[in-house]
């Protein structure tokens, strides 16, 4: 074990949960949406009930965080009031102590209750909408992206009842409302709004399957929530509202022109970098480098040249390809001059169809006079092949919502496979703002960036 990796000190118990199986969702007139008030009925001798039920016993007691699927990707919830639930969160992830943590809410009168419990207001006060509480910049953004993948920033109320790691010692807080019925389900029974990161280890990929969080945070945490595969497959979209003009904090699941219909939001501007950036951050993402398999990520504009992979095969280092919308199969034929094996991986979460595997087996290596290819198929019974080379690509596919969804589960599965370095086709990230959001992703997963 890496000395620097926490002790085990759980058995982590993974609870499947189809939501379908739950219950009835009941909505209160007019608005028959999540927005406004809600409960579930739930099937009382449902396994799946019974198992929703032991994590939520365990946020309200014990505090301990939870893992569970939103439409992103999976989150690391706790209580957001409680410091040592919170303070759980940033042990499991062995996550900086000054990165905030987004608030999870299931309903506007959650939030409500939030920003009102400590205002001193009298019992006979007449009751707040959130049209009175919440900045009206946001009431459009709300209307119209809630629930989803749509974080926005807040005053932090004084005094707060939050727990101060939430906000990592800022003046404001990130709230969203998940689309995920799941994540509901659970963040209204637990009666608590949830401080809730994505629930990998601090710097890696981020989970959008219960495997992905076992992998990471087996024995670091007691219970993960198996829901499936999340949709979306990047985290959600932050804006604040509360500057002139309003900007973009991280690029997520709403695009920014989708944005810019919203009225105060026409001049929105991108408040981010690509890179890890060095000031106090002012929302999650911003500061640390982050996204990062084990292995080496090399970011590619253009053609993937046999002059750049070799530089990694002379010295015996395993290969992993993402490709994405240009790089063609033949291409990968070509580098390889060798045999493939098309094979489908239909484990892949967070895309719609299996992940196309191709890999490059029984190759020597390469000489100085063999400069055009990386050497000559050989048969694997001739026993003439010295040193193997080991070449693992992955197609994300031409779609871009295909590429976000299956991006974090094509880095894993990479490092699975035991490759030293992967190169990964970029995209334009002017095509749209989930481009934006892969790009995002990928450059402050990446230790180099190249153009050919």
């Amino acid at each position: 074990m890496d000395p620097a990796e926490p002790k085990s000190r759980f058995t982590t118990r993974l609870l499947p949960v189809d939501v379908d199986k739950l219950g009835t969702f009941i909505f209160s007139e007019p608005s028959k949406s999540f927005l406004g008030d809600w409960d579930i009925r739930l099937s009382e001798h449902s396994p799946d009930t019974v198992n929703l039920l032991q994590a939520v016993k365990q946020l309200q007691t014990s505090g301990g965080p939870v893992a569970f699927p939103t439409e992103t990707v999976y989150g690391l919830g706790a209580d957001a009031t409680r410091s040592d639930a919170v303070a759980a969160i940033y042990t499991a992830k062995q996550r900086p102590a000054d990165n905030p943590l987004i608030v999870h809410i299931s309903s506007l009168g959650q939030l409500r209750k939030l920003l009102t419990s400590t205002t001193g207001l009298k019992p006979d006060s007449p009751p707040l909408t959130h049209q009175h509480i919440i900045p009206a910049i946001y009431h459009s953004l709300i209307s119209r992206f809630w629930p989803g993948p749509l974080t926005i920033l807040l005053p932090l109320p004084k005094p707060s009842p939050l727990a101060p790691a939430v906000t990592g010692a800022l003046s404001t807080f990130g709230v969203r409302m998940p689309s995920s019925r799941l994540a509901l389900a659970l963040i209204h029974l637990v009666g608590i709004p949830l401080a809730a990161p994505s629930a990998n280890a601090s710097t890696k990929p981020s989970p959008t399957t219960a495997a992905h969080v076992l992998h990471d945070l087996s024995g670091r945490i007691d219970l993960i929530l198996d829901g499936g595969p999340c949709n979306v497959g990047v985290e959600s979209t932050v804006v604040d509202g509360l500057t002139t003009p309003p900007v973009i904090l991280r690029p997520g699941g709403i695009a920014i022109e989708m944005l810019r219909q919203c009225p105060g939001w026409e001049d929105v501007a991108v408040g981010y970098k690509d890179s890890a950036e060095t000031n106090a951050p002012r929302a999650p993402g911003m500061k640390y480098k982050h996204y990062s398999p084990r292995a080496k990520v090399i970011l590619v504009h253009g053609h993937l040249s046999f002059g750049l992979v070799n530089q990694y095969l002379r010295l015996g280092r395993k290969i992993g390809i993402a490709k994405t919308k240009t790089w063609e199969d033949n291409n990968l034929v070509e580098l390889g001059r060798t045999v493939m094996r098309d094979v489908t991986t239909p484990q892949n979460p967070g895309t719609e169809r299996p992940l196309r595997r191709f890999t490059i087996k029984n190759c020597t290596t390469i000489s100085p006079a063999n400069e055009t290819g990386m050497g000559q198929a050989m048969n694997e019974d001739a026993g003439k092949h010295t040193d193997m080379l080991f070449v693992s690509a992955i197609d994300l596919g031409i779609e871009t919502a295909a590429i976000a969804r299956g991006l974090f589960s094509a880095l894993r599965e990479l490092d699975l496979d035991g490759v030293d370095v992967i190169f990964v086709e970029a995209i334009s990230e002017t095509e749209d703002d989930a481009a934006a959001a892969v790009m995002n992703r990928l450059r402050k997963a990446a230790e180099t960036e190249t153009k050919s």
